[in-house]
């Protein structure tokens, strides 16, 4: 399971970036032409936004997240188990707290108040809907990365 949403992941995160790198091309071929596009640099806006989270999302599944480690390599296996479940709890709770639950409240209050973008007068809420998409993920990824001990085991997925 683990691997398709990862293959997914990956996948969607690669359009996204396709998506952003031909919208900014499209912004900078624009103004040089001295043509105006709007729309672009609210797009480029949103995309980096769900860039950035999916990726984060990407990056724990991968165990690719920035960690400061140089504690836990000096520890026994007994205790970089230990400290590696204690991180994922607190990044665990992070998550849920600020990104599930934020996130949710962001949405809700967002669409309750019919908050459109102003170029592409999409509602804001549908574009805040990644983070707790993203808070999700990294909940799921934390959970399983609680099972190995990333200093030792090698994962096959």
């Amino acid at each position: 399971m683990r691997t398709k949403i990862n293959d997914i992941l990956g996948n969607f995160l690669v359009f996204l970036m396709a998506l952003m790198v031909i919208n900014v091309l499209l912004q900078v071929l624009a103004r040089g032409l001295k043509f105006s596009m709007p729309f672009t640099e609210e797009l480029a806006g949103f995309l980096l936004v769900w860039v950035g989270l999916l990726g984060a999302s990407y990056a724990t599944g991968k165990h690719l997240h920035l960690a400061i480690d140089i504690i836990p390599r000096q520890s026994s296996p007994a205790t970089q188990k230990k400290l590696n479940t204690m991180v994922n709890i607190i990044v665990i709770i992070f998550a849920f707290t600020v990104m599930v639950i934020g996130g949710i409240r962001l949405v809700y209050i967002t669409l309750s108040l019919n908050q459109i973008s102003p170029v592409m007068e999409i509602q804001k809420g549908y574009i805040y809907t990644v983070l707790p998409i993203s808070g999700i993920l990294i909940m799921y990824y934390s959970f399983l990365n609680m099972k190995f001990n990333p200093y030792t085991e090698t994962e096959n997925a």
